[in-house]
Formats: C-alpha cells, structure tokens, sequence
C-alpha cells in the first residue's frame, strides 16, 4: 500500500515543484538549479525503487513482532487510538531523525537528503538509498505495544507525506501553528549549516518534541543550506556511499582499536585524538560559492526528458511493484538506478558518464525485448524501443566534446 500511495503521489510531487519553479521565477526569487533538482530528484527515485525491496522484509518483520510478542493490540476503530499511533509515529520518527545527525554509520544515509544547496520541494524527495535498512528499528516500540501493520503504515506515509510541503522558502511564518507544527520556518532552520541552527528541529510533523526535549531554534538569520563539508558533486550514487568511505578513513586513521570501532557511531564532529578536531565555521548565504557546472543547453534537454521518461518508469515500477516476479522486477529497477546514476556524470562531463549511457540505451533495446517476449505487441515495442534508443545515442554524441577524458 505504501508503495502504491507514493506512486500516486509522484505525479502531485511534479505539479508542486512546477508551480513553486514557477512562483519563484515570478518573484526573481531563484529557487531552483536544474542540475541540483535532478540529482535531488534521481536520489529519491533510487530511494524509492529499492525501498520497495526493503520495505516488505521490514513489515513482515514489524508484522511478526505484533503477532507474538505485543503486550497489547491496540483497536483500530478507536479515534483516540488513531490520534495516539500519530503521535507515536511522529515521536519515533524525532528519535530516528535524531540518532541521524549524531550516529555516523546512520548519518551516511540520512546527509543525502542534506547535500543539496538549496531548499525547495525537489530536495524533500532527496533521500538515502539504504536508509530505510535502519530507520524501522525505531518504530519497533509501537510494534510491541500492539500496533497493527495497517495503522503504522497509513500513519508512517502521512507523517512521510506531510514533511514534503515544509522543503520550501516561500512560505514565512505560519503564526500560532509554529507553537506545534513542523512549518517551513522551523525545518529551514534544520537544513541550515549556520553554527546555530545544525541538529536543531528534527521534528516531522510536530515541533512539540524539539520544544520538550532541547533542541528547538527558532529562524532567525537567513539559513545556508548543504553540508558543512559540501559534496560537490550531482552524481546520486556518490551521494549515497562517499560518507561510508569518509567513515572508514577515519577509522584507519585512529590509532587505538577502541578509536577505530568508536569512529562507526561516533557523531559526526568526533575525531580520534590524534587528530585536529573539527570547528564549525560562521557561514553567510551572501558568499556561500554553490557547487555549479557547465553544461550545452541540448545536452541538459537530453537530460531532463531521460529524467522524465525515468520518472514514468518508476511510477510504473511502484505501481506494478506487487504484481511482478522479483527477479524481473529486480532487473528493472537495476536499469533505473544506472539511468539516474549517469545523470550527474553527463551533466559534469564524466566520460565514463557518456560510455554509460550508451550502455544504458542498448540495455533499455534489450529489456524491452525480454519484458515483450511472447507478446502480441513485441514486433512494434522492441521496433520503438531500437528507434527512440538510436535517436537518443546520435543526439548525445553530438555532445561528444563536452566529455574530457577522465
């Protein structure tokens, strides 16, 4: 059901970043950077296209626990209950939000949805690929009070849903909804690299449990968003592991053994004593230098319509998620994360992005063949799929010189 929610939802996900594009351009406000949008988003169409492999181990083990060990079964027809399995959803989320920023090993996830410069819609759907393997473990204690599968679910997408309007700088203050609810205000403040503002407002519907537990910050100066070590760099699938690489270096560099273990859930300002230790330095958004490349206007339209017929790909994939054989549905979603994964590459003139794509083009000739197999419509599906991959091959090399050697 998650899954088919958020498939639904995609299309909505598109009209709201095209009329917040729009907004901004018309209040010369510069809100989005095409080559940060589409990294933001190909991290969230590889987040969703693995999570839906993650996401049934996980409920089948969510579903074990309540049958055997629940100390109780919560009704599922009680209002009062529905509002409590809210709150708990919301409160086991603020603790797994938190344990993100402060846990190395869970902050190598959770820094995807931060790496972006901006802050606008699109980076909302920025998020970990492998994240979800760790965030289910905070939401076990609602298992164990009894909560059924079907009341998580519902509450975990809502919750999940509603944090997508509030990646936004176009709404201000909301007045007294600040008091209790998670606004744009509050959660710019989260994505701030300001001194003042980092681990502050891990709330995600609420910001009640901020207000309770210390870590509130209310939005004072103009944020500047990214990491405090940008990544520079619009390829998803670095996104994904360069921390994890960041976190093994550290290791090897701490010279006592409990050092070396300590480094893999050490928060992420820790380092081993002989190192120097980290400083957190005064930012301004007036001379922050955003990570920015160049690249020919035909070749970023290129792009945007493999983004596009991507994006399409993985709302079928969700939609037909329940319905195809895993090895099948295993393959496809393979060739959708090797198609989000080059966009970044072409965009930054990786050669190996280019000899990727081509790769990419004549898997997509051969998929078509084996998913049309048998089918009375194979002769025209494999005849359009060999047709629009050998326009798309001759179209990127006219772009050939923007590739340097690597």
């Amino acid at each position: 059901m998650n899954a088919l929610l958020i498939a639904l939802a995609i299309p909505l996900f598109f009209v709201a970043i095209a009329v917040e594009y729009w907004l901004g351009r018309h209040h010369r406000e510069p809100i989005y950077a095409l080559q940060d949008s589409i990294a933001d988003l190909g991290c969230g169409v590889g987040q969703q296209v693995l999570a839906v492999f993650f996401k049934g181990l996980i409920l089948a083990a969510y579903a074990l626990i309540v049958s055997r060990w629940a100390v109780w079964h919560v009704d599922g027809r009680s209002v009062l209950a529905w509002v409590l399995v809210f709150l708990g959803v919301d409160l086991c989320y603020y603790w797994f939000h938190r344990a993100s920023h402060r846990i190395n090993l869970i902050w190598a996830g959770h820094i995807v949805h931060h790496h972006s410069e901006e802050y606008n819609l699109s980076v909302a759907l920025r998020q970990s690929w492998f994240v979800g393997l760790v965030d289910w473990i905070f939401y076990l204690p609602l298992a164990l009070i009894g909560v059924p599968v079907t009341m998580f679910v519902i509450a975990k997408t809502l919750n999940t849903l509603y944090q997508f309007w509030i990646h936004t700088r176009l709404v201000g203050r909301l007045g007294p909804l600040e008091w209790f609810l998670n606004t744009p205000s509050h959660h710019r403040v989260h994505h701030g690299i300001n001194p003042t503002y980092i681990d502050k407002n891990y709330g995600g519907m609420l910001i009640i449990w901020d207000r309770l537990f210390g870590t509130f910050e209310a939005e004072d100066e103009e944020p500047v968003y990214g990491t405090v070590k940008p990544l520079a760099s619009f390829n998803p699938l670095w996104a994904n592991v360069h921390y994890l690489l960041d976190i093994a270096r550290l290791s090897l560099q701490a010279q006592s053994l409990k050092e070396k273990l300590w480094a893999l859930f050490a928060p992420p300002d820790w380092r081993p004593s002989n190192m120097a230790p980290v400083t957190i330095p005064e930012v301004q958004r007036s001379e922050q230098r955003k990570y920015a490349v160049s690249a020919p206007r035909g070749l970023a339209f290129y792009i945007i319509g493999q983004f596009a017929l991507a994006a399409m790909a993985t709302t079928v994939y969700l939609y037909l998620s329940g319905l195809v054989a895993p090895l099948r549905l295993g393959l496809a979603g393979l060739l959708i994360l090797v198609t989000v994964t080059g966009f970044g590459g072409l965009f930054e003139g990786r050669r190996w992005a280019l000899w990727l794509e081509y790769a990419r083009l004549v898997a997509v000739v051969a998929t078509v063949a084996t998913y049309a197999w048998g089918s009375r419509y194979a002769g025209l599906a494999n005849a359009v799929a060999f047709i629009a991959s050998s326009a798309f091959a001759i179209w990127l090399s006219r772009y050939r010189p923007h590739f340097a050697p690597s």
